[in-house]
This record gives structure tokens, sequence and C-alpha cells, in this order.
């Protein structure tokens, strides 16, 4: 589990992909301080695992699921990539609840300047924007952010000075994919809510018995 506050930014050594997994080779620091073999690091977001540790940095497999869901196999030697050990127990949060499961990509459609922040806007397929609610957590890359704004095509982030200069956001351009993880409460609260049929549907008689409906959920603020 980690939390979406970035700890370092890493650079990419390698990524070699055999079909449609492999390996990525990622240079490091801090983020190797008490590290073991099989521990987890999130990478862009998606949570990896330790399999080789040098004086440096390490590597950690790549697989094909990694690869159709989110941008690691399109990173190349010398791209900097968003760093962060998996939360200690007697850790705080600073962002939010982030497992390290990228659920698919958006694309940066915008980047504008307010003073002293930049409102980045991403465009997003309908499966990942029904799960965004105005202020609301989003990871981005692997980042804790506070939705400032959703529609049916895209939402809005603002970034301050201090998450700049911490991660790899603003270095992006329009165009460019990001890895998107949505709060996973929705996720559960809409698979407790339409358990049952194969299309998602709630049986009748699960209906009848339980008592959460959307209406109580928009009754307290869910």
């Amino acid at each position: 589990m980690f939390t979406g506050i970035i700890e370092e930014l890493g650079t990419v050594r390698s990524v070699s992909l055999s079909g449609s997994s492999g390996k990525i080779s990622i240079k490091a620091k801090k983020v190797l301080e008490n590290t073991k073999i099989g521990d987890s690091i999130a990478v862009n977001g998606v949570c990896l695992t330790v399999v080789t540790l040098l004086p440096d940095g390490f590597t950690a497999d790549i697989m094909a699921e990694t690869v159709r869901r989110s941008s690691l196999g399109k990173c190349g030697p010398g791209d900097h990539v968003n760093l962060e050990r998996a939360m200690a127990a007697d850790g705080r949060f600073g962002g939010h609840i982030v497992a390290g499961h990228i659920d698919g990509t958006g694309t940066v459609a915008s980047l504008k300047k307010e003073e002293n922040a930049v409102w980045v806007t991403i465009s997003a397929p309908p499966g990942i924007l029904k799960y965004i609610i105005e202020k609301g957590s989003i990871a981005i890359d692997g980042v804790s952010l506070t939705v400032a704004y959703v529609d049916d095509t895209c939402f809005k982030v603002s970034v301050i000075p201090h998450t700049a200069k911490e991660t790899t956001l603003l270095t992006k351009n329009v165009g460019d994919i990001v890895n998107l993880e949505n709060d996973m409460v929705g996720k559960y609260v809409e698979k407790l809510l339409f358990f049952g049929n194969s299309d998602g549907s709630q049986p009748d008689s699960q209906k009848q018995q339980s008592g959460l409906t959307m209406e109580m959920l928009e009754k307290y603020d869910f």
C-alpha cells in the first residue's frame, strides 16, 4: 500500500521487453534505504517487486498486464519516474490510500498556469471517469492529487509548486500518457451494490435484502 507522496525521482536505465513482458532497471538512491529484494516500490504509480538491488538502483519484472494497463512499457533510458516505497506500518498518511494497481491511462489535454499553480487537464475513458468525483482523490503517475473538476470527458487537478518540483507531472506535454488509479472506495461500493449478475446488475432477491442504496449514499454525500 502507498500514499501517493513521491519520495524521489528515479531515472530509467533500461526497459527490455520480450513480447509484452520483461524487466525495467531504474537508477535511484533514497528509495533504496532499508529496501530488500521482494519489497514493493511504486514506479509512476505501478506497484513493482524489487528483484535485484544495485548500489545505485534496482530492477523489477514487468508482466503483460502491467504493459497493457500502464505506460511503463513506453518508458525509455533517461526518462524520469516517480518513486515511492510501500508505506511502513508506523508511517503517516500524507495523501490517500493508493494500491499501486493502475486502472488505466489518461492523456494530458492541457496545462494552464494560474498564479502559483498549474491546472492540468486529463482526458480519460468513461470507465475511469465514472469513479472520479469533485474534491475526491486520484493518483496520476503515482501522485496523490485532489480532483478540482470532472465531467464526461476529462478531469482537472491543480498542481502546486512543491508537487511540481518533487514529481514529473509538469514535465509532461499535451498528448503525453499518464497512469491513473481511482480511489478504491468507489469501486468497492459499486461491487457491493451490484454484486451477483454477470452484467453487474444486482439480483432482485438481493435488492430486497440490501439496505444499501444509491439514494442512501447520495443522502450522506457519498
